[in-house]
């Protein structure tokens, strides 16, 4: 008789899964909440046709182009032609701990890619158990006095399979929202790549400019340990006041109190640099070369539609856009019916010697229906929870927009204008050595005292100073714009969805 139940049971049961299936694989085609639909970069202001920098007053120097093509993919700083910066790069390629920690965080967002797509799948476990129990010997009816109980033991080995049906895009859109989190977390790699390497350049051509200012003043202090000599000597032959000696005096030790913040200044920018190279400050070696800030790339600009693609913070917030498109459609997903096709086989036994007998066979299959009836408002909260992070990742990849463009405009305002101070800052110290050289022949004849030796000698100090200062200062305008334009990196070089497979229109959650 028991035979014949379960005979029944396999007619019903096995003959219908294929059905439920079918159903299932018919109904996983929906997914409810939004597609994605990238928004207008700008709002409601259009994406501008040339940078406004891109043109200067005295001759068109920047010139359209396309992609940084001469720039090395990857190496853009080797367009410095640098040894000593191409192995600092190598140095912090490799040992910089904030992109260890960026690898870190992509590796965890590719598993959690994984982690999402087991959702596609049937889930099997194992339960093995063993019971010891006694029955209550109370448990017949009143006045029934043949009550006893009984200690046994049950064994079982079953297996447990249980899969949800992916019918409304629940799992569909988690996937969706973990590729788009990977996505923005190799964006964020490769912009802290870009920050990285554009910080170990400026820092660099800041120490070639303390270095040449160093020794400058070194070369400076020879040369008013000279003129100190000399109004020493006329002193002494009574042809120099001792006002002039004093003049002279104070000309060495003002530039000799200036090596001291040199120095410093030096060793600080050496310091940031083996950090930035993933070694400690002690025993950092530096040897940067003499003609570092002689040479200024001309740096191509691309079209601002292309900046979009250029830039890795801005591929990576349209990614965080996209995650959370995916996050709208998840608490979309929770208002509607969750099935879930359960199935459990197995043995069981009272003795672990007939454990495994085939009469010690169980099993069961059947659907779960899980409805949302009553939930306190929880569905209704979580979806415009999720809207709201929509709005708030659309407002962040805008803002990421805007300051690109203004990243880039000042640089390029910074490349124009420091090349013109550069250029009449250079005239100016051609002047004061020509100014100083004609009142140290005049001082010598005796025509003027050592007061206008002293101011001349001061001026071309400074003018020396700065013209290296501003030499330093158009390298870093030349980084500081090259990683506005995200160098050759484009969104293309990250896994996950491409933006541009986005339709390019405005839309809402």
């Amino acid at each position: 008789m028991k035979q014949d139940y379960m005979k029944v049971i396999d007619n019903i049961c096995w003959p219908g899964l294929p059905l439920i299936a079918g159903a299932a694989i018919w109904l996983v085609g929906c997914s409810v909440g939004p597609d994605y639909r990238r928004p207008a970069p700008l709002g409601t202001n259009a994406v501008p046709g040339a940078f406004a920098g891109q043109t200067s007053a005295d001759g068109a120097v920047w010139k359209m182009a396309g992609p940084a093509a001469h720039l090395p993919r990857g190496t853009w700083w080797e367009c410095f032609g640098d040894a000593e910066l191409n192995r600092l790069e190598t140095l912090a390629s490799a040992g910089n701990q904030q992109l260890a920690a960026a690898v870190a965080n992509l590796d965890r967002a590719r598993a959690l890619v994984r982690t999402s797509r087991a959702g596609y799948f049937p889930q099997l476990s194992a339960a093995p158990d063993m019971t010891r129990q006694r029955t209550s010997a109370n448990q017949f009816q009143r006045g029934n006095s043949s009550g006893s109980s009984s200690t046994y033991s049950t064994f079982s080995a079953p297996l447990d399979a249980s899969w949800e049906l992916d019918l409304w895009g629940r799992v569909r859109r988690s996937v969706e929202g973990a590729k788009a989190r990977m996505a923005a977390a190799a964006g964020e790699l490769e912009s802290a790549k870009l920050s990285i390497q554009s910080e170990i350049a400026i820092d660099y051509f800041n120490v070639c400019a303390l270095e040449a200012q160093h020794t400058l003043l070194e070369q400076t202090i020879e040369a008013y340990q000279r003129s100190l000599q000399l109004t020493q000597n006329r002193h002494q032959s009574g042809i120099a006041t001792e006002l002039d000696v004093a003049q002279a005096e104070t000309q060495l030790r003002s530039a000799e109190a200036q090596l001291p913040a040199v120095e410093l200044q030096r060793a600080n920018f050496i310091h940031a640099l083996a950090t930035l190279c993933g070694q400690p400050a002690s025993g950092f070696k530096l040897s940067p070369s003499k003609n570092a800030l002689a040479n200024f790339p001309n740096v191509p600009l691309s079209m601002p539609s292309e900046l979009l693609e250029h830039r890795p913070d801005v591929a990576a917030a349209e990614q965080s856009m996209i995650a959370a498109n995916a996050d709208v459609g998840v608490a979309h997903a929770a208002f509607y019916p969750s099935v879930t096709l359960n199935g459990l086989a197995g043995f069981q036994s009272i003795d672990t010697g007939t454990l495994f007998n085939w009469e010690s066979r169980l099993w069961s299959v059947g659907p779960s229906l899980q409805l949302p009836l009553f939930t306190g408002g929880r569905n209704r909260a979580q979806l415009a929870a999720s809207r709201a992070a929509w709005e708030a990742a659309t407002a962040t990849y805008r803002q990421t927009v805007l300051n690109a463009f203004q990243e880039v405009e000042d640089q390029l305002a910074a490349q124009r204008l420091l090349a013109r101070e550069h250029e009449a800052e250079s005239a100016a110290l051609k002047s004061a050595r020509r100014t100083l050289e004609i009142s140290t022949t005049r001082y010598k004849g005796g025509v003027i005292t050592y007061l206008e030796v002293s101011i001349a000698q001061s001026t071309a100090l400074a003018h020396e100073q700065t013209v290296v200062k501003l030499a330093a200062e158009r390298l870093a305008a030349s980084v500081s714009l090259i990683k506005a334009l995200g160098a050759g990196w484009t969104s293309n070089s990250i896994p996950g969805p491409a933006a541009g497979k986005a339709v390019s229109a405005g839309g809402q959650p």
